[in-house]
Order: C-alpha cells, then structure tokens, then sequence
C-alpha cells in the first residue's frame, strides 16, 4: 500500500498493480470507498458526504498527479511520490 496523502483525518492511497479502472482508496475513521480518479465517483464503498466532497475536490485539483502515480504503480519496480494535501 501506498500512502499518497492525508488531510483533514483522511487517508489516501493506492496499490501496487491494482485493478483497472484508474482509482485510489481512501479511508476516513471506519469508513472506507474507492474512487474513480477520471470522474472522481466511488465506485465502491462508502464514506460521510462532507468527507466525499473533499476527496472528490482534491482529486480535480491533482488528477494529472494522481494518473501519474498510479502509471507508476503499475510497473515492476513501483514508486510513486506524495501529493500535497487540501488545506
């Protein structure tokens, strides 16, 4: 697993050579979703409306970043790099 970013008690990040579609996780207290980096929609999971809306905002805001990571992710030798947080 790896941790692109926190802010706000939220947690996100994502896995070496995961699954298609493009998509991050993200975890908030006992709450858990996965989120389309291209339209910024859960796919699964869920978690509160207001922490939604921020990772749907920051995910707008470093969808450039976000595809790059988990191009990079997807290679054999993984790497990826942090994303600055909302503040």
């Amino acid at each position: 697993m790896a941790e692109i970013c926190r802010f706000f008690g939220i947690i996100i990040y994502m896995y070496h050579k995961d699954h298609v579609p493009d998509h991050l996780h993200a975890r908030f207290a006992e709450f858990e979703a996965m989120f389309s980096i291209d339209s910024g929609e859960i796919i699964e999971g869920e978690l509160p409306k207001s922490q939604t809306r921020l990772i749907q905002a920051w995910i707008e805001i470093h969808k450039e970043e976000l595809k790059n990571n988990w191009n990079l992710l997807q290679q054999e030798n993984a790497s990826f790099f942090k994303i600055k947080p909302l503040e």
